[in-house]
């Protein structure tokens, strides 16, 4: 008997209006040269015309100036190279050469999907039945650049969703590289990426090997790599595992927001390298920890063009974020989905390492993945191309409750659910033989057609909540009764483990 499925009326559309500043380069001769016309500009010429761009932009951004300021900063070792003593430039020069090096980017202006709903850290002033909530949605813009953004608001009785204006003044964070590194896990992190690419450089290893120190920072590792340049022949595979090193470095970073943002107006856009063409799928789940502390996580693909890299968000606050690569063999493929809490002692993972099936791991350290175990095959005609999850597991008396997605003909993505044992995950105890949830005509059409995706549900007063996307454009929510859905589970009498 098909499971009762309610959508909600609530669109979560794209808004090209919401933008931020990003910097502007186009390569340093180019900016070379505009950094010469723009200081042949006379005096009066560059108070008008900086004038003309605070009148245009500061109320469409928050401390537009101190934006520019970052920006020029940012240039001025170009300007060190033209022996320009930028130190001595007046204030309103520097901003202007900041604003040249400032562009406007839409974050979101062409698709805002693949969304997770989880408990807000504030639940004070709330009625009874009510929860506030935080939706993190992937948002693209210009290029195809992928950033998480929030939503928040409050979910009712009725599973009703009152969301808060999301808010025009956007702000990045500031950011620092100032992590340590551990030279053992670093350079076993180097050699596991070179096991899945298949390239190797053994003599570029070593001589890194021997130019860091038992710990270090990001710079003490670009003054390294100047050593292990000189040392190096200039061929290609030693120019290619230098790169490599700093884009796995530069993978690591904090990030602080202002305190006088809201939720809304807080973007995690691309900083590393590493995931320099876009942030995709954020699985953000609430982790309690083993004497009850919080800390929400999320696990997301970063991706540069050419390679994906596996990342893990931490924060306890949503205003101050934590980044790190996932370590380990399995820390290779996208859709990795943490549980909740700890099962017998150890972090548990949900992967699909090979694309294909459902697989779980479990580790003694958060962001280390070594080896999975695979629990989950495609199995019914609507999942026989692959099947993944979508988003963390959900605890319920039953088991944990796992959304799935599901490819079949016409690479339609459909959704799904399955049920597995509350202390031995790898143990099956139901699937459905049906798709929970199908594109209909209206979600169908869309940047990717025929596709409905979930990051991640939400169990609220008996019922299961489900935001979803809509063929990758716009995002929406579904809700269904959560007794009805392990019933139907339960009775489907399916207890595996898959060898």
């Amino acid at each position: 008997m098909p499971i009762t499925v309610v959508r909600k009326d609530k669109i979560f559309e794209p808004d090209s209006s919401r933008v931020i500043a990003r910097f502007l380069y186009t390569g340093d001769e180019r900016a070379k040269r505009l950094i010469m016309a723009v200081m042949a500009l006379p005096d009066h010429t560059q108070h008008e015309v900086f004038n003309q761009v605070l009148r245009k932009y500061s109320k469409r951004h928050r401390s537009i100036q101190r934006i520019f300021a970052k920006h020029f900063e940012r240039i001025t070792p170009i300007m060190e190279q033209m022996e320009i003593e930028h130190a001595e430039l007046p204030e309103h020069l520097k901003l202007l050469i900041g604003s040249y090096f400032t562009m406007e980017y839409s974050i979101e202006a062409a698709a805002f999907f693949n969304p997770s709903i989880i408990e807000h850290p504030d639940q004070t002033a709330l009625a009874r039945g009510q929860k506030r909530v935080i939706l993190s949605f992937r948002a693209t813009g210009e290029g195809h650049i992928s950033s998480i953004v929030f939503r928040q608001g409050v979910l009712d009785a009725n599973m009703d969703i009152d969301v808060e204006p999301p808010g025009k003044m956007l702000e990045v964070p500031e950011h620092v590289k100032n992590h340590t590194y551990h030279k053992k896990s670093f350079l076993r992190k180097l050699r596991e990426m070179w096991s899945d690419s298949g390239y190797r450089n053994d003599e570029a290893y070593e001589i890194i090997s021997e130019q860091l120190n038992d710990t270090f920072t990001y710079e003490e590792l670009k003054h390294a790599l100047k050593e292990v340049q000189i040392k190096l022949e200039p061929r290609q595979e030693n120019l290619a595992f230098l790169q490599e090193v700093k884009w796995l470095a530069s993978s690591h970073y904090e990030m602080t927001f202002s305190a006088d943002t809201s939720v809304c107006e807080r973007v995690i856009f691309p900083i590393a390298d590493t995931e320099k063409n876009g942030i995709e799928d954020a699985r953000f789940v609430r982790f309690v920890g083993d004497k009850g502390s919080v800390t929400y996580y999320a696990t997301y693909t970063a991706y540069d063009g050419i390679s994906i890299l596996p990342k893990l968000l931490m924060t306890k606050d949503f205003r101050h974020f934590q980044v790190l690569p996932m370590h380990g063999y399995i820390a290779q493929n996208k859709g990795m989905a943490l549980f909740p809490r700890k099962i017998n002692g150890k972090y548990a993972m949900l992967c699909r390492i090979d694309g294909v099936n459902n697989y779980i791991a479990y580790s003694d350290t958060v962001n280390v993945w070594r080896e999975a175990k695979l629990i989950q095959t495609p199995r019914e005609p609507w999942e026989l191309i692959q099947m993944g999850n979508c988003g963390s597991p959900l605890e319920t008396e039953a088991g944990w409750l796992v959304l799935t997605h599901g490819v079949g003909p016409m690479r339609e993505y459909v959704l799904g659910a399955s049920l597995l044992d509350l202390e031995n995950p790898e143990r099956e105890i139901g699937r459905l033989k049906q798709p929970l949830l199908t594109p209909n005509r209206k979600e169908r059409e869309g940047y990717v057609p025929n596709v409905v995706y979930s990051c991640g549900g939400y169990i609220h007063e008996g019922q299961l909540v489900i935001p979803y996307a809509m063929s990758d454009y716009a995002s929406t929510y579904a809700v269904i009764n959560l007794k009805e859905l392990l019933a139907q589970l339960l009775s489907s009498h399916t207890v595996s483990t898959v060898q």
